[in-house]
């Protein structure tokens, strides 16, 4: 059976070798400056970096990063302070087989998905493949609050985007930016976003999503309403990793989320091979 890509189905093996060569994992671009002040950051509780998990108990920085070494691999030394930080691929290729099951499991029961990005410009043809393999299984691929205005706080101060869908993912752009052909969308953590579409879906008196794929506030949100979210986070997202281990987030792919968007595509190809969704 071959991918939807038209390439064949992944093997593990060679997965692990496109991780390493894309540097989605190993080592990768995020730097440990900036985990760590992360991980302080989410231990004070700041929302930009919560993503809309409300956590059972406080996390403490320390803690947070012996966190991050079980679930992605980062460096467990907290005198490393400085210099480039590591994924694991080993557990980046497991939790990619968690997802696909889940994946595959809804897709089994035919169940409504909601798909979306606060990383449209590299991540956006990563989850419109996957919502093209779904829709094709029979699963309804939700777009509720289509167009609806969110007010999001920036570091710039309070900003209105519109809520948007390309080919079945959800996105933020800026107002005066419509149209095909026009810039990807917004980079946002806020779990806005999907709380407006989810409250949309449930006023409307449609399907509600039994499942929500996507990444930062989009996942962490839906989590938090108790909704199944599975998604992929980088090194200085703890929110979705925090979550996992609480139980709010199903499945948290660790993986570096700011590569160059063709580097996704083998990913995808894994997948849907292992969701048995490849065409």
């Amino acid at each position: 059976m071959r991918s939807s890509g038209g390439t064949g189905a992944l093997t593990a093996q060679a997965l692990r070798a496109h991780l390493l060569a894309a540097r989605l994992a190993g080592p990768v671009a995020t730097s440990r400056e900036r985990n760590l002040t992360s991980y302080r950051l989410f231990a004070a509780g700041d929302p930009r970096v919560t993503l809309g998990v409300e956590p059972d108990r406080r996390w403490g920085e320390w803690e947070l990063l012996q966190l991050m070494a079980e679930r992605c691999g980062v460096i467990e030394d907290p005198g490393y302070r400085s210099g480039g930080d590591v994924i694991d691929p080993e557990r980046t290729v497991r939790a990619l087989d968690a997802f696909a099951a889940r994946l595959g499991a809804a897709a089994a029961r035919g169940a409504p998905v909601l798909f979306g990005t606060g990383h449209p410009h590299r991540l956006l043809g990563f989850y419109a493949t996957l919502a093209d393999a779904m829709s094709a299984a029979g699963c309804a691929v939700l777009t509720p609050a289509q167009g609806r205005c969110v007010d999001i706080t920036t570091r710039f101060g309070l900003r209105t985007y519109n809520l948007t869908y390309v080919r079945g993912v959800a996105l933020m752009r800026k107002p005066q930016v419509e149209g095909a052909g026009c810039e990807p969308g917004a980079h946002t953590h806020s779990p806005l976003p999907v709380r407006v579409a989810l409250g949309a879906a449930a006023e409307g008196g449609g399907p509600v999503p039994e499942l929500v794929v996507g990444d930062h506030g989009w996942v962490c949100g839906a989590g938090q309403l108790g909704i199944e979210a599975i998604g992929p986070a980088d090194t200085d997202d703890p929110a979705l990793f925090v979550g996992e281990a609480e139980g709010r987030v199903s499945v948290a792919v660790p993986l570096d989320d700011g590569v160059r968007s063709d580097y996704y595509r083998p990913l995808t190809r894994y997948v849907l091979n292992r969701a048995c969704l490849s065409q």
